[in-house]
């Protein structure tokens, strides 16, 4: 198993990667704790990893709140003994608008939690990580950083903030044996994605249409499944990856490919 006898927290579990990459953590050994705002779903997906026979912990947070990422790190120590790993997946991305007619105003809410969220988390779970002689931290980014797409301003600088954290804090947390990296993520065939794609359908497009004009951009052809993305942000948890910090991974099925 990747990930057996560790201990994970991933926050922003939604109906997106996050929920899978709990589910698939708890499959490959690790004992889970789930973070977001919405308690109701969280208890959903607990129940869901403890009846496939995992463990799981669900703590409502909000990561611009300091005390509550602090409350979901503790929970999480107190219940399973210590923390190995974070996966920083909440988000906020703001309205879609282009530069031109972007509120201003409105981008430092989206920066709170895209970016700082992310530091408020790992300073929460960094006591335990150093107490237990290392961990990992895995900064879940955007392909919008780098391929700009119409829309994504606001989300992406804030993710390109993001960006610029994990570097550092790849360099800061490393002498307590902390690694710390990014996977920058392209189109994720999962429920947001199949939602928009309905969303053009019922307004009249062809469903191959829609489809094409995405897969028509990624080599690989498809649309990357929500657990093939998932397991690639889970791999930086792993041993695998035990030397390997202040890198980013691009998961897109080959859209944007590094230099």
């Amino acid at each position: 198993m990747l990930l057996k006898d560790k201990v994970v927290i991933i926050s922003g579990v939604g109906i997106g990667m996050g929920q899978s990459m709990a589910k698939i953590a708890a499959a490959e050994g690790a004992k889970v704790g789930l973070g977001a705002r919405n308690k109701d779903y969280l208890n959903e997906i607990a129940g869901e990893i403890t009846k496939a026979g995992g463990q799981a912990v669900a703590v409502a947070c909000d990561v611009t709140k300091t005390d509550q990422c602090q409350a979901l790190a503790a929970v999480v120590a107190e219940e399973f003994g210590q923390i190995d790993g974070l996966v920083n997946s909440a988000y906020n991305h703001g309205d879609w608008a282009t530069c031109d007619v972007a509120n201003a105003d409105d981008w430092a809410s989206i920066y709170n939690v895209n970016c700082v969220g992310a530091l408020r988390m790992a300073q929460a779970c960094l006591p335990a990580m150093k107490k237990a002689g290392g961990g990992a931290v895995v900064n879940v980014n955007t392909m919008a950083t780098v391929n700009p797409f119409p829309g994504e301003a606001a989300y992406a600088a804030a993710k390109g903030g993001m960006a610029a954290l994990t570097r550092h804090m790849a360099k800061d947390f490393g002498p307590f044996g902390v690694r710390v990296n990014s996977c920058r993520m392209g189109w994720i065939g999962g429920a947001p994605v199949y939602g928009y794609i309905d969303h053009q359908v019922a307004s009249g497009r062809d469903r191959d249409e829609v489809v094409g004009e995405i897969t028509g951009r990624i080599p690989l052809g498809i649309i990357p499944p929500e657990e093939d993305c998932a397991k690639s942000v889970l791999y930086f948890l792993s041993d695998y990856a035990k030397v390997v910090t202040g890198a980013t991974l691009d998961v897109n099925g080959g859209q944007y490919m590094a230099p």
